[in-house]
């Protein structure tokens, strides 16, 4: 009977189990770390090293997480977790936006149900803002959890709100320093507003969706000519806002735009136009013009270049139906006349636009006031005074109809049609805008401050994940607007300021405005409502002569403001920030208010580099809603996944892209994780029972250990010194594939496979055995250093299924360890050398070896005796070095000189090497079942090679004496 062997081998032994099971063991770690409170133990053992600080941009407390918070944050994590393993202090403070449009939306939603009996504005200020304050608190509570399940690390006990007394107070202070410095006022001009949100809208909360629009062809006849010939003549313009037409006070023309004056000779039915109707249009467009107005017939009398039409004078083409419309619309240049669409001419309603209020008020054009806050007219605007633009809904209202009957009535519709087109929409409510003119107060772009300027030397300062970034933001800081800072709504940071009722002026006082500011930090922004006027103007002014601002700051200067209150504040951070790290949408929120609010304040940016990530979007590319039914919930991923493979997911997709997500890219990256897992296992599994007696010193005696451990030790040197620097680049996809290849091909293909004989089979006393698991000693502190920031959990556990030694020291978790220090003799640029030749060399014989088992005229490789023919005597020499049948994984092996007889197997790129393979000759060990003919020469344990005799005769000699 033969005798088993089996108890006698060294197998792999470790409670680190082959599943994974995440979601059943991360919630076990994260109570782990909970309980030692990790992020405390971290940031004191790093307490006198340089700092890094990532600052948070602060997501809105309003409702789940969504998985672009969850792609946020995780890269957040992994950014500080590598600047610790780096040799950083990298605290992090995680914060929220606790105020603003989408908090108060939602608390609103009850008081607009149907069946409410109470409406919002019933409801007394203070009252509202606590029910805003709960709000935002019960969802700050849900986001802690959900954030730190993530595995993302950071002072969860004591974050950032915007709306705790200190950051409310610190954010009027900001507010203030603009009004001091002369940066505030207040100044008519159209905004886009939200008619059902009742408030002005910043850019960061405008989205743009398709709409249908109802546009229309409107002529106004001249009244005065600077041509005889233009007399009894109308001009054309189109409009895609038939409700601004009560707000027109002049129209635009091109100044190198060709105009020509047409004449209609022939219609079709249906047309609006008398035969015998003249026009002025732009030579490019009138066809079309003329083909909308079911015009036949026509001829050109007269071509006019637009500087000679400047100066004519036309009348509103309501003037006959209402005193309101009786005024002169003069004709004016403007450089944004284009001939891609419309008539040639520009109907210009100060009130409505940008580019009109700009031409407006460079020609002293008075901008009328048409539309109130709720989307209706004012009692003053003749023939549609109360008509609403949009209703309380979003929905078209009345005006629109109204206007085009009106016009048709005074013969002054050319034609109609619809639009398809993208259209500014809130965010939140999802419900058209509408430009309107209010007055709201304004930090200048230009003049007093040149915040322009400086923030564009501030975004030259700055460096840019990825590059383009920079382009991004120039773009729009180089053309924006003044910033309004105003919203007319309840929950948020007042602007807490008085101006003078007589001179209009803003009241610039320290003594009232620190009496504000300390105001706040003691009772919170609700003592703006809550205290009389009096209280806070003190005994030096008068209640009665001062208006109190009752506007909010827009949301985007509050957490503009955060570094304010949170880098120059707390102990724990410094100002300014290493790093912003937010969505490619935040060039024009975040990223730009901070930019703005410091810059106006401090003269540079808060930041020294900007990284931008993309957005979440479904496998086919689509934007992820609830509508749509296309969402994955990180809490839904987890619960099937693991927060290591969400991570994962994140971490191995361009995330300067926007990142598809789908159940198929989730079990592509277990597949991938499972190589990570393998990899751990088979290294703790084979240093079972390691301890620092049997340990070889890889640095003293480097010289007397084998070539192939040489190899490993060198790869394992020039990937720690690639991973520090792809992560100081914030390159987290290579360094973590630079990982995975490491594991993939040089270990589990390579290292691990050829060693395999060697730590099953030889005596444990045997220095090149000891070598070997002091070389995965090495390994294991790598692999669980470089996995730590990128795959927390799973690196935490392999990390606490080490072996019991001192051999990595005792540290009580993985995540205080930093970056190994590997000794520079490691690096051996002539072993990394000779080993690229020898592998290549070694898949000539491999891929013999193959052929013969898939012509199964072998079973497994160690019945295979390859005879290796080399024509190179520089890698003839080399080979001699290393032993080729451990090499191959075979039992015997022949190494010849010389070209090979008959047919060999050859790869084209390894010229100089052939291999014919014949079977092995001899009997196979029963331990180790290499086929060899020394089987049988030991007399106690015949059924053995004499390697295997001994490593059995060792290890019965260490049963007995245990």
């Amino acid at each position: 009977m033969t005798e088993d062997f089996k108890d006698t081998l060294f197998l792999p032994q470790t409670e680190f189990p082959m599943r994974g099971e995440l979601p059943k063991r991360e919630p076990q770690i994260l109570a782990q770390w909970q309980e030692m409170d990790l992020y405390k133990t971290l940031t004191e053992n790093a307490a006198e090293r340089e700092k890094f600080i990532l600052h948070d941009g602060p997501p809105f407390a309003n409702g789940d997480l969504h998985t672009g918070h969850a792609l946020n944050k995780i890269l957040k994590d992994v950014v500080l977790r590598t600047r610790f393993a780096l040799g950083f202090n990298a605290p992090y403070v995680p914060g929220w936006d606790c105020h603003g449009l989408p908090i108060e939306w939602k608390v609103e939603e009850k008081y607009r149900a149907p069946g409410s009996n109470v409406r919002k504005d019933d409801i007394p200020p203070v009252e509202f803002r606590r029910e805003c304050r709960e709000f935002a608190s019960k969802w700050v509570d849900v986001h802690l959890t959900d954030f730190q399940r993530l595995g993302v690390i950071g002072d969860w006990k004591n974050p950032y709100l915007s709306m705790n007394y200190e950051s409310e107070a610190l954010i009027a202070a900001e507010i203030h320093k603009f009004l001091m410095n002369g940066m505030l006022y207040r100044g008519i001009r159209p905004i886009l507003w939200s008619v059902v949100e009742k408030t002005a809208l910043a850019a960061a909360e405008v989205e743009y969706h398709e709409h249908t629009s109802t546009t229309i062809y409107v002529a106004f006849p001249i009244t005065n000519a600077t041509h005889l010939e233009l007399n009894d003549t109308s001009v054309v313009i189109w409009t895609t806002t038939p409700w601004t037409m009560p707000g027109n006070r002049a129209i635009a023309l091109g100044a190198e735009i060709e105009y020509g004056l047409y004449e209609v000779t022939e219609t079709a039915e249906g047309s609006m136009l008398p035969v015998g109707r003249k026009f002025l249009l732009g030579n490019a467009l009138a066809e079309s013009v003329l083909a909308h107005a079911k015009v036949t017939g026509f001829n050109k009398l007269k071509d006019y270049k637009g500087s000679e039409l400047a100066g004519i004078i036309c009348a509103h083409p309501l003037a006959a139906l209402h005193e309101y419309y009786r005024f002169d619309v003069p004709l004016l240049t403007g450089d944004f006349v284009t001939t891609d669409t419309g008539t040639g001419f520009v109907h210009i309603a100060p009130g409505h636009g940008e580019d009109d209020y700009r031409l407006g008020r460079a020609n002293n054009i008075t901008v009328p006031e048409t539309v109130d806050g709720d989307g209706t007219y004012f009692p003053q605007v003749g023939l549609f005074a109360g008509l609403d633009v949009y209703d309380s809904t979003g929905k078209e209202g009345k005006a629109t109809g109204a206007i085009i009957g009106k016009l048709v009535e005074a013969g002054a519709l050319v034609a109609k049609g619809k639009l398809r087109h993208q259209y500014p929409h809130s965010w939140r409510s999802k419900a058209p805008l509408i430009f309107r003119t209010t007055a709201q107060w304004f930090i200048p772009m230009d003049g007093k401050g040149d915040l322009r300027s400086t923030a564009m030397q501030a975004i030259d300062d700055t460096q840019w994940i990825p590059a383009e970034g920079k382009n991004r933001i120039s773009a729009m800081v180089k053309d924006r607007p003044d910033w309004c800072i105003s919203r007319q709504r309840l929950w948020g940071v007042p602007i807490a300021i008085f101006v003078n009722k007589a001179t209009r002026e803003p009241l610039r006082d320290h003594h009232v405005n620190n009496r504000i500011v300390e105001t706040f930090k003691a009772e919170s922004a609700d003592a703006w409502y809550a205290r009389d006027a009096q209280y806070f103007l003190g005994d030096d002014y008068r209640a009665e002569d001062y208006e109190q601002i009752m506007d909010i700051v827009d949301v985007w200067f509050e957490s503009g403001s955060t570094h304010a209150f949170v880098l120059e504040q707390r102990e724990d951070q410094q100002w300014p920030a290493d790093l912003y790290l937010e969505g490619s949408d935040q060039h024009r929120g975040w990223f730009q208010s901070s930019l703005l609010e410091s810059c106006g304040t401090r003269g540079r940016a808060p930041y020294q580099a900007v990284m931008t990530h993309g957005f979440v979007v479904d496998k086919d590319g689509k934007k992820m809603s609830k509508s749509a039914n296309n969402g994955l919930a990180p809490a839904d991923i987890i619960q099937q996944f693991g927060a290591d493979i969400l991570r994962l997911w994140v971490l191995n997709s361009d995330y300067h892209e926007d990142v598809r997500i789908s159940q198929d890219a989730f079990k592509a990256q277990s597949d991938i994780y499972r190589r990570y897992r393998n990899t751990l296992r088979y290294v703790l599994g084979n240093l079972e029972g390691f301890t620092a007696a049997e340990r070889v010193d890889l640095k003293a005696e480097y010289a007397q250990i084998p070539e192939l451990e040489k190899w490993v030790l060198h790869r394992a040197y020039a990937i720690n010194e690639k991973i520090q620097k792809l992560v100081r680049e914030y390159k987290f996809q290579e360094a973590l594939k630079t990982v995975f290849d490491f594991c993939n091909e040089d270990l589990s293909a390579f290292y691990f496979d050829i060693r395999k004989d060697r730590l099953y089979c030889d005596r444990p006393d045997m220095f090149e055995r000891r070598v070997t698991r002091s070389v995965l000693e090495a390994l294991l502190g790598a692999l669980t250093s470089w996995l730590a920031p990128f795959i927390p959990f799973t690196a935490e556990e392999a990390w606490a299924a080490r072996p019991v030694s001192d051999f990595l020291g005792e540290m009580k978790t993985v995540h205080l360890r930093q970056y190994p220090e590997f000794p520079d003799v490691w690096q051996n640029l002539q072993v990394e050398s000779d080993w690229e030749t020898l592998r290549n060399i070694r898949r000539v014989v491999t891929g013999a070896i193959e052929i013969e088992r898939a012509e199964k005229r072998l079973g497994s490789s160690l019945e295979a005796h390859p005879f290796l023919y080399l024509n190179n005597p520089i890698e003839q020499k080399l080979c001699e070095t290393v032993d080729w049948a451990e090499l191959a994984i075979t039992s015997q092996f022949t190494l010849l000189h010389g070209e090979a007889d008959g047919v060999a197997f050859t790869l084209d790129d390894v010229p100089d090497a052939a291999v014919v393979v014949q079977k092995a000759t001899g009997e196979k060990c029963q331990r180790s079942w290499k086929i060899l003919t020394e089987v049988g020469q030991d007399p106690e344990f015949p059924a053995l090679s004499l390697r295997d005799a001994d490593a059995v005769r060792y290890y019965r000699k260490q049963e007995r004496a245990a």
